[in-house]
């Protein structure tokens, strides 16, 4: 009998990481029409951990991608501006735009994820979760940021390994 298909621990962290990053932009978008408080990002975690039944590990690795990327938006957005020209970062869709925050966060800024394997999980959570070109649109930004990796047009802070 064949055995059921797993999700390993990280793929759960980063489906609950966006998960969270998500919800907490709808959160904030209502909370700035309504004027109310954002509970933020953290409180999306907790709830999505439970529901989801994730491991400790997984909470860890995804509350660990939540600070990361809430502590450098900012610079991760600058270079899906600087790769992606022609598609302005506040208009991308909330998914294709946290998606490619969590990918160039571990591209950029964690050196035991490989870079394939940072593309390669923004890919399946675009297929997952985006549009039908969000795929398309997600390996092609992350595609071009490699180049400017590799080209030195872009510092990575702690250099990644290629692959495994």
């Amino acid at each position: 009998m064949p055995k059921p298909k797993t999700v390993d621990m990280r793929r759960q962290a980063r489906m609950a990481a966006l998960q969270a990053l998500f919800a907490s932009d709808i959160k904030r978008a209502g909370a700035e029409k309504t004027g109310t408080e954002d509970s933020g990002d953290a409180s999306c975690l907790d709830w999505l951990a439970q529901e989801d039944q994730l491991s400790q590990e997984a909470v860890e690795f995804a509350g660990w991608l939540l600070d990361g990327v809430g502590g450098k938006q900012a610079s991760l957005d600058e270079v899906t501006q600087r790769y992606a020209p022609a598609w302005p970062v506040a208009q991308l869709a909330l998914v294709d735009r946290n998606i490619l925050r969590i990918a160039l966060f571990e591209l950029l800024h964690n050196p035991a994820t490989p870079r394939k394997t940072a593309i390669n999980e923004a890919v399946e959570l675009a297929k997952v979760f985006g549009s039908e070109s969000s795929a398309r649109f997600i390996n092609g930004v992350l595609g071009s940021v490699m180049s400017g990796l590799e080209m030195g047009e872009l510092a990575a802070e702690n250099p990644a390994p290629e692959g495994r």
